[in-house]
């Protein structure tokens, strides 16, 4: 079969989604969805594809790998949306991630006669993302996938290697995301969600239950993760610092500053899960046991995620927004005043925590890992908003204000000492 043949099947079998779509209001007058980022600046340099939100930040995955999602249903008609811009807008974004492992979550819904880009489009979208782009990529979800994808997969044959074929997974129901990330952090369309409520009616009785199982309540008195800092601290004879953080920090003092890509790799899932239940059961953790240096970085990492609350508080989140606003050469001046705000035990975990990767970006010349490149990674790990997860916008005062406290460490942190307060 040729490739028009496959381009003519394409278009038969999206129309035929679309035709069972129909009872749909959302499918009988195509509208572009309305701008749900507040944050978002009319002078962003690809404002015109941002405001309608197809491309967002969600989080993290369980392995605390950047998830990114693309959602079909956000696409307004072709002739209201320039594709080479959006391809641009794409690079422009993942550009911000693909020196660290990162995974993309793409919702199919929605994709329609009006708003899909041309085979040529797809064809040279694929080839632009080349290694640097597709190396790092760890995982790409296809959620809802249809007959469409299928097509488009014979398509493409030719061109994906065995070893990026690997990385696909399709995902006929959003409550399978569940075993991959976290599906709370996502910003899923409504479209989409009542797309799966459909489907799932459809198939009633033929899927077994969704099963979620809730963490121990009442949490164990060793437990580390996804508990208070003030919990830790009381469990643990009053000690300011976590264990975790300590042995953790303590460890890839040692053995790890030199190594390079430090906290942008990620680790074995199972590992990550192994560890953190010795941890949260008062064992003893011996890293030199798993001969991965990455291990410790993921758990410090994975701590900070699971954290209630941010370790800069949900009360700093607007203030640490407000950043980019400021005089350049007063920046670092309310960096210090909004730290000066914090919680006593906020101040000295985040005072132990930033000294060290202070010590990290000054080996970067061997670990690749200058400020700019740790508050990438640990940005959305201090911070983040009481109720879903942080936009792309806000991504660049968040990581601004973190490269900041790392860059500037000893002057932020220099006129504040708490009784009892240790560095690494």
């Amino acid at each position: 079969m040729s490739e028009i043949d496959y381009e003519k099947l394409a278009e038969i079998e999206l129309q035929k989604d679309e035709a069972e779509d129909t009872q749909s209001e959302q499918e009988e007058t195509f509208m572009s969805p309305p701008l749900e980022d507040p944050e978002l600046n009319i002078n962003h340099p690809y404002y015109d594809v941002a405001r309608h939100g197809i491309i967002q930040l969600a989080g993290d995955d369980n392995s605390g790998r950047k998830v990114i999602t693309f959602s079909c249903c956000r696409m307004p008609p072709s002739h209201q949306l320039n594709h080479t811009r959006l391809l641009e807008y794409l690079k422009y974004t993942l550009d911000q991630y693909v020196e660290n492992d990162y995974t993309v979550v793409y919702f199919h819904y929605g994709l329609k006669s009006l708003n899909k880009p041309s085979l040529k489009w797809l064809q040279r979208a694929y080839k632009e993302f080349d290694r640097k782009y597709k190396k790092n990529l760890k995982a790409l979800y296809v959620v809802h996938p249809t007959n469409f994808i299928k097509i488009l997969w014979n398509i493409f044959k030719p061109l994906i290697s065995h070893k990026f074929g690997k990385k696909i997974t399709y995902l006929n129901y959003l409550s399978d995301l569940r075993e991959h990330l976290k599906y709370d952090q996502l910003n899923i369309p409504q479209e989409v969600i009542r797309h799966d409520e459909n489907l799932r009616q459809k198939q009633k009785g033929k899927l077994p239950p969704v099963v979620k199982v809730p963490p121990p309540r009442p949490p164990l008195p060793t437990q580390q993760f996804g508990v208070s800092l003030q919990y830790i601290k009381d469990k643990n004879k009053g000690e300011l610092i976590p264990p975790v953080m300590k042995e953790t920090v303590s460890y890839l003092k040692r053995k790890g500053l030199q190594v390079e890509g430090l906290f942008r790799r990620s680790a074995s899932i199972q590992t990550i899960k192994d560890v953190q239940k010795l941890y949260n059961q008062g064992k003893s953790v011996n890293f030199d046991d798993y001969h991965d240096i990455h291990i410790p970085a993921v758990i410090l990492k994975t701590f900070l995620r699971e954290l209630p609350q941010p370790l800069l508080t949900f009360e700093c989140y607007d203030h640490i927004l407000g950043i980019t606003s400021v005089e350049s050469s007063l920046r670092v001046t309310r960096c210090k005043q909004i730290i000066q705000g914090l919680p006593e035990h906020n101040y000295v975990v985040l005072k132990y925590l930033i000294c060290f990767l202070h010590m990290v970006s000054q080996e970067s010349i061997y670990n690749r890992m200058t400020a700019s490149s740790l508050a990438c990674v640990f940005g959305l790990n201090l911070i983040w908003p009481s109720k879903g997860a942080a936009s792309l916008s806000a991504l660049v005062p968040l990581n601004l204000f973190t490269e900041l406290l790392i860059d500037f460490y000893m002057n932020i942190f220099n006129s504040r000492t708490v009784p009892g307060e240790i560095l690494p």
